[in-house]
């Protein structure tokens, strides 16, 4: 199986003006994104507003990503969606296209039970071959749910696929006890852009990164500096970092990272209702801070 590992992007999703999904540019933003560096790529999540699209939406930005990517890199496709049935639809039709896993968001909105949990994501996880890696979302601020420590375990006590955990809360105490999951061989890969050096420390596989969409080139860094032991260098480097995810708002509103890519030169369009474009006036604010800070970043090397 080949799991998430290093920087693993989130990819934005790219809309036409009146809310249909642009293809054209989420090829182009695949391609950039392979050459800057990034190792693994997730779309439809969070950052790529999944569950503001529709079934066979969702079903053509895949496959656009899996074609393009053209095993150049890993490519894991976000299935979770409102309802079961969608969510196993989604499963299959990405290990159909060629994927190399799937991540899948806990229930959300409406409160589940841990039993109710368990149940979900062995169904999820059973709908494909067992050799088809699947990482379990937790992102309980944001879907009202939490994923506990044991009730992963005793998912992938019944399902070999279920290989690790998407962790997207700043707890490294729960992160640490998600790494203990199949007894230290979990796969624990960090949604919190702050905390990649520190995940990396801890032991986790890497992060997914939202921020990366328009900024790859410092996450890779980081990772490539803590491979070979520069963890100074790493640190200084996530210093930087840190200036480009509290100037994008760490993905609060996905506008700031399609501004963000169209001021580096991908135009990826609109966003989608009910989120509106940036003003000019919050479009200049934002060229002036990431100006300064991409300047810090070449003399970094960057």
């Amino acid at each position: 199986m080949k799991y998430l590992y290093g920087l693993t992007t989130a990819m934005i999703t790219p809309f036409s003006k009146d809310g249909t999904v642009d293809l054209d540019k989420m090829k182009n933003l695949t391609n950039f994104l392979i050459e800057k560096g990034t190792h693994c790529l997730y779309p439809l999540g969070t950052t790529g507003e999944g569950f503001r699209l529709s079934v066979e939406e969702r079903k053509q930005v895949a496959q656009t990503v899996v074609e393009t990517a053209n095993h150049r890199v890993r490519v894991y496709i976000h299935v979770g969606a409102v309802n079961q049935e969608d969510t196993i639809e989604l499963a299959k039709h990405a290990h159909s296209i060629g994927a190399e896993g799937i991540g899948c968001v806990t229930p959300f909105f409406l409160g589940v039970n841990d039993r109710e949990m368990e149940e979900y994501f062995v169904k999820v996880a059973s709908s494909v071959p067992d050799d088809f890696p699947v990482y379990l979302y937790n992102i309980p601020q944001c879907a009202a749910n939490d994923l506990k420590v044991e009730v992963v375990q005793k998912i992938a006590n019944r399902c070999p696929n279920v290989v690790g955990v998407k962790y997207s809360y700043a707890d490294l105490f729960r992160t640490s006890e998600y790494l203990t999951i199949n007894q230290g061989t979990a796969s624990v890969v960090s949604g919190v852009d702050r905390l990649f050096l520190a995940a990396l420390a801890m032991g986790c596989h890497g992060t997914v990164s939202g921020v990366a969409c328009v900024y790859p080139e410092p996450f890779v860094a980081i990772y490539d500096a803590f491979k070979v032991g520069d963890l100074e260098k790493a640190r200084q480097l996530q210093t930087l970092t840190n200036k480009y995810i509290l100037t994008l708002k760490s993905g609060c509103n996905m506008s700031y990272f399609k501004e963000g890519l169209k001021l580096r030169g991908i135009d990826v369009g609109y966003m989608k209702a009910p989120q509106l474009d940036l003003t000019d006036e919050e479009i200049n604010e934002l060229k002036r801070q990431l100006t300064e800070i991409d300047r810090e970043a070449r003399a970094m090397g960057l």
